[in-house]
C-alpha cells in the first residue's frame, strides 16, 4: 500500500513539473503569436502622402521617404480624418450643428426661372390676299399696335380683278342675284368690310391699293416682311404678342415633382423690383421630363400691369410645398454645404468630444428657406460644420485629406519638394503635419505682395459685374504681371512654399486665359477657376484685411460658383445686370 502512495506522489510531481515547463511556454507562444498578428495588422503610411496605406514598413512609392505607423502619424485617425486645434477652431469661429429631422410643413421652396410670352395670347397677322407691299406702317419690333390700326397697304392684282367683278355683278343683281351674292362673299373672305365693298359698288371705281388692319392688339415681336416684298395669300406679316399677361417658367427637379400641383399660390420676385412681390398661381406642370436637365417646367401666369415683366427676365418664386405622407425630412443649413459643380460636400465632426473632422459627400433635395433637404450622406445625430466651412476645407487640403477640390485626397506636389530640405526624420515630419491645420505663418511683406494680386482680382471682378470684357482682360493681365512679382523667397517655411507653388500655377493659367479672350462668357468660366484658387491662397496666407467669400447657386449652369469681395453687399460677376444681387456671403476670412 505504501508503495502505491509513493507512485501516486511521483506521478503528481511529474504532472506539476510538466505544466510548469510546457504550459508557460504555450502561453508565451500564444502571446508571441498574438503579437505577431497585431504587428501583421499594422498599417504603414507616409507623413507627406497620407493616401499611401501599406500593410508593412518600407519606402513611400511617391517620395521614397520612410513609411511610419499610420496610427502614430495620425493620432489614431482614419485615412480620411484630420484634426484641428482648439486655437484654430476659435480663431476661425468654426461652429457645428447636430443634424436632426424637422417638420417642414408650411415652409416654402425657392425656384428660379424666366419670364416668357404668354403663347395663348400670341397672334400672327397674315395677308388674306396676294400682292406687293406698297407701304409698311410698322417700323420696328417692340412697337405697340391696337386692333383696327393700319399695318400695311398692299397692291393686289387679284383684288383689282375681284372689284371689277363686283361692279359688273352689281349691274346684274336683279337678273342674276346668285352671282352678285357670290362676288360679295368672295370679297368678304378676303377680309374686306361691308363699308369697303359698298364703297366700290356705289362709286363704281376700282381701288388699286388696299389697307391691311390689325385684327388683334399687342406688341410686335417679329417683322416677317419688308416694304416692297411680294406676298402670297395667307402669308404671315407680323408676330404680335399680347403682354397683358406673361408666363413665368420655372425648372423643377425630378425629386421635387410631387411637391407641386396646379392651383398652388406663388410669390414671384425679380431683381428689377427688389422690394416687390407678385402673386400668381401654378397654371401648368409639364407632363414630359427633360432628359438632359432632369427637370420639368412649372408655369405661372402673371398679370403684367404697366409692362412690369419683360420676356427673358430672371425671376424667383417662393411656393409652399404640398404636404406629403412623410413631412419629416433631414435638413441642414445652406451654410454647411460647399459646391464643386459636380458634388455637394459637408464636413462631419466624427467625435463630439474631439475636434476631428472628415469630408462627406451628400445628395441634396429641395431648398426650403435657408435649409436643404438631405437625401443621402448624413443621418440623424451627425454633427456638421455650419460656420467656417471654408477654413475647415483649407485645413483638409493642407493635411492631404479629401476636400472640396480634391476628391481623392493627397497633397498637391509641385515637383520642388526635393529642393526644400525634406529629411527622413519621422518625428519632424509628424510635427510639421500636426501644425498644418492653422493658417500658415508668412511675412507681412509677402502678404502685402499677395494683396496687390488680390486688388487686381477685385478690379477684374468689378469689370465682370459691369460686363466690360475689355477692362476684364486688362485687369487679368495686371494680375498676371503682379503675380510674377510675388517673391516666394519670402516663404521661409517649407510647407508654405509647397502650397504657394501649387496655387500660383493655377492662378497664372486662369489669368492668362481671361486676358486672351474678349468673350465675356468665356472670361466668366475662367473666373470661376481663378476664384477657387485665389480663395485658397487668401485662406492660407491672408491679405491683412477682411475678405468676403460669396456664392451664387445659379452660376455655372446652376452648378454654383464662388468669388471674393471686399464688401458684404453682393454684386454678382457671373450675371452682371441680369441677376446683380443673386448670391450670398458664405464665409468671412479675417
Amino acid at each position: 500500500m505504501k508503495k502505491y502512495i509513493i507512485y501516486i506522489g511521483i506521478l503528481a510531481i511529474g504532472l506539476l513539473l510538466g505544466w510548469l515547463l510546457f504550459g508557460s511556454s504555450s502561453n508565451e507562444s500564444t502571446e508571441h503569436n498574438h503579437m505577431e498578428t497585431t504587428e501583421t495588422n499594422q498599417i504603414w503610411t507616409c507623413s507627406m502622402h497620407p493616401q499611401i496605406m501599406q500593410p508593412e514598413p518600407g519606402d513611400c512609392p511617391i517620395c521614397g521617404m520612410d513609411l511610419i505607423p499610420a496610427e502614430s502619424s495620425a493620432d489614431g485617425l482614419l485615412a480620411d480624418q484630420f484634426k484641428l486645434t482648439e486655437n484654430a477652431m476659435a480663431l476661425a469661429n468654426i461652429q457645428t450643428t447636430v443634424v436632426g429631422k424637422g417638420n417642414i410643413e408650411g415652409n416654402t421652396i425657392k425656384l428660379s426661372g424666366k419670364i416668357a410670352e404668354n403663347e395663348e395670347a400670341n397672334a400672327v397677322q397674315v395677308s388674306y390676299f396676294s400682292g406687293r407691299i406698297e407701304r409698311l406702317n410698322v417700323s420696328f419690333t417692340g412697337e405697340e399696335v391696337k386692333i383696327g390700326q393700319l399695318l400695311a397697304t398692299i397692291y393686289s392684282p387679284e383684288l383689282y380683278a375681284a372689284q371689277q367683278e363686283l361692279i359688273t355683278a352689281s349691274s346684274l343683281k336683279e337678273s342674276q342675284p346668285a352671282l352678285y351674292k357670290a362676288v360679295r362673299s368672295k370679297l368678304k373672305l378676303w377680309k374686306l368690310s361691308e363699308s369697303q365693298i359698298n364703297q366700290v359698288e356705289e362709286t363704281g371705281k376700282v381701288k388699286e391699293n388696299f389697307p391691311v388692319y390689325a385684327t388683334v392688339s399687342g406688341t410686335v415681336t417679329e417683322k416677317l416682311v419688308e416694304q416692297g416684298d411680294y406676298i402670297k395669300q395667307g402669308q404671315p406679316l407680323l408676330k404680335i404678342a399680347n403682354l397683358n399677361t406673361v408666363w413665368a417658367n420655372f425648372d423643377v427637379y425630378e425629386n421635387q415633382i410631387d411637391l407641386f400641383k396646379k392651383g398652388q399660390e406663388v410669390l414671384v420676385t425679380t431683381n428689377a423690383y427688389a422690394n416687390k412681390e407678385f402673386k400668381g398661381k401654378v397654371d401648368f406642370i409639364d407632363p414630359i421630363l427633360n432628359t438632359k436637365t432632369r427637370t420639368v417646367t412649372l408655369r405661372v401666369v402673371l398679370t403684367n400691369k404697366n409692362d412690369v415683366f419683360k420676356p427673358g427676365m430672371f425671376v424667383s418664386a417662393n411656393i409652399e410645398r404640398v404636404s406629403s405622407n412623410n413631412d419629416e425630412v433631414l435638413t441642414i443649413p445652406a451654410s454647411a454645404v460647399l459646391w464643386t459643380g459636380e458634388r455637394s460636400v459637408v464636413y462631419l465632426k466624427t467625435n463630439p468630444d474631439q475636434t476631428i473632422f472628415e469630408m462627406r459627400e451628400v445628395v441634396l433635395g429641395n431648398q426650403i428657406g435657408n435649409e436643404y433637404e438631405v437625401l443621402e450622406g448624413l443621418f440623424v445625430g451627425n454633427e456638421i460644420v455650419t460656420n467656417g466651412t471654408f477654413t475647415v476645407d483649407a485645413a483638409a487640403q493642407l493635411q492631404g485629406k479629401k476636400s472640396m477640390m480634391n476628391k481623392e485626397g493627397g497633397k498637391v506636389m509641385t515637383g520642388h519638394e526635393e529642393h526644400l530640405g525634406m529629411d527622413n526624420n519621422a518625428s519632424k515630419k509628424e510635427s510639421d503635419h500636426t501644425n498644418m491645420n492653422q493658417r500658415l505663418t508668412v511675412s507681412e511683406k509677402f502678404q502685402e505682395q499677395l494683396k496687390v494680386v488680390y486688388n487686381d482680382y477685385i478690379n477684374l471682378k468689378d469689370a465682370l459685374v459691369q460686363e466690360n470684357s475689355k477692362n476684364t482682360s486688362v485687369s487679368a493681365t495686371s494680375l498676371f504681371n503682379n503675380l510674377s512679382k510675388v517673391d516666394m523667397k519670402l516663404l521661409s517655411d517649407n510647407n508654405a512654399h509647397i502650397h504657394w507653388m501649387s496655387l500660383v500655377k493655377e492662378i497664372q493659367s486662369s489669368a492668362t486665359s481671361i486676358s486672351k479672350t474678349s468673350d465675356i462668357k468665356a472670361q466668366r468660366d475662367h473666373f470661376k477657376h481663378l476664384s477657387s484658387h485665389l480663395i485658397n491662397a487668401v485662406q492660407l496666407f491672408g491679405v491683412k484685411e477682411k475678405v468676403y467669400v460669396e456664392f451664387c447657386p445659379m452660376a455655372d449652369n446652376n452648378n454654383g460658383a464662388y468669388w471674393l469681395s471686399k464688401e458684404e453687399k453682393v454684386l454678382n460677376p457671373y450675371f452682371g445686370k441680369a441677376m446683380l444681387k443673386c448670391g450670398s456671403v458664405k464665409e468671412i476670412i479675417e
